[in-house]
C-alpha cells in the first residue's frame, strides 16, 4: 500500500513538473493570449492536458505492456512535429489568423437577434415562450437549467477553441510519450502499476497545465482592459517566441540529432 501511494504521489508531481517544459509553455502560451479570461485559460490548460494525457497513456501502455522499440528516426519524427507545430502557431498568430478563426467559429460572432416562439430544449427540458438562439435574446437565462453550467463555461470557447488545445496536446504527448515510458519501464516492474502511473501522470500534467494557464493569462486579463496596446504587444510577443523556438527545434532535430542525415541519433528525454 505505502510503495503505490508512492508511485502515485511521484506521478503526479512529476507530471506536473512535466507540464513546465519549455516547449509546453511556449505552445499554451501562444494559444492562451487570445483569451482574456482566467477561467477560460485554464479550461485550455485542462484540455492540452487530456489531449496529452491521452497519447502518454496509449502510446506509453503500448510500449510498457508489449515492450514496443522506438526506433531512432521515428522517435526524432515525433519530436520534430512539436518543432513544426510551435512554427505553426507562431505563424497564425503573428499573422492574425488564429484571432479571425477565434471570430469566426466561436458561437454568437455575426448572429442576428430573431425572436420567435416554438417549443425548444435545454438538456431534458422541454418548454416554449418567445427567445432568440443568441444568449442576450433568449428571455431567460441558461443557469436555470441544469446543463446551465456547462453551457457557460464551454460555449464560449466554440469547437475550434475547444479542439485546438486538445490537438496540441496529443502532439506534445507524441514527443514525450516513448520517454516517460521508458522511464517507467526502468523503476516499475509490474505492466498494471506502470500504466497506473501513466494515467497519475496525466493527471498532474493537466493539474499542472492548468496552473500555468491561469498564471500566464492573468497579464493578457489585466492589461485587456487598461493596456490595450500591452495586451498586443504581448501576443506578438508570444507568437514570435514560439516561431523562433520552433524553429530552433527543428534545426536540434533536424541536423544536430541527424533526422535529414543518414546516421540519427536520438536518446528519449
Amino acid at each position: 500500500m505505502v510503495t503505490f501511494l508512492a508511485v502515485i504521489a511521484v506521478g503526479f508531481f512529476l507530471g506536473m513538473r512535466h507540464a513546465t517544459d519549455p516547449d509546453h509553455v511556449i505552445a499554451v502560451s501562444t494559444i492562451v493570449s487570445g483569451q482574456r479570461s482566467i477561467r477560460q485559460a485554464s479550461l485550455i490548460g485542462m484540455l492540452w492536458g487530456i489531449g496529452h494525457t491521452i497519447t502518454i497513456v496509449l502510446v506509453g501502455a503500448a510500449i510498457v505492456l508489449f515492450s514496443l522499440v522506438i526506433p531512432p528516426r521515428l522517435g526524432l519524427a515525433m519530436e520534430l512535429s512539436v518543432g513544426l507545430m510551435l512554427v505553426g502557431l507562431g505563424a497564425l498568430n503573428l499573422s492574425g489568423f488564429t484571432r479571425w478563426i477565434t471570430e469566426t467559429f466561436t458561437p454568437g460572432q455575426g448572429q442576428q437577434i430573431l425572436l420567435h416562439s416554438h417549443p425548444h430544449v435545454h438538456g431534458d427540458y422541454i418548454h416554449t415562450h418567445p427567445h432568440g438562439h443568441n444568449p442576450e435574446a433568449h428571455g431567460h437565462g441558461e443557469e436555470d437549467t441544469p446543463q446551465g453550467w456547462l453551457d457557460r463555461t464551454f460555449g464560449r470557447l466554440g469547437l475550434y477553441q475547444l479542439l485546438r488545445p486538445v490537438i496540441v496536446g496529443v502532439v506534445h504527448g507524441l514527443a514525450g510519450s516513448a520517454a516517460v515510458a521508458l522511464l517507467v519501464l526502468t523503476t516499475i516492474r509490474s505492466p498494471l502499476w506502470a500504466v497506473a502511473y501513466l494515467l497519475v501522470f496525466g493527471v498532474g500534467t493537466i493539474a499542472g497545465m492548468m496552473l500555468i494557464t491561469m498564471a500566464i493569462a492573468m497579464p493578457f486579463a489585466y492589461t485587456e482592459s487598461r493596456l490595450a496596446w500591452v495586451s498586443h504587444y504581448l501576443g506578438v510577443a508570444t507568437g514570435l517566441l514560439s516561431l523562433g523556438f520552433g524553429l530552433f527545434l527543428v534545426y536540434q532535430i533536424g541536423f544536430v540529432h541527424g533526422l535529414f542525415t543518414a546516421h540519427p541519433i536520438w536518446t528519449p528525454r
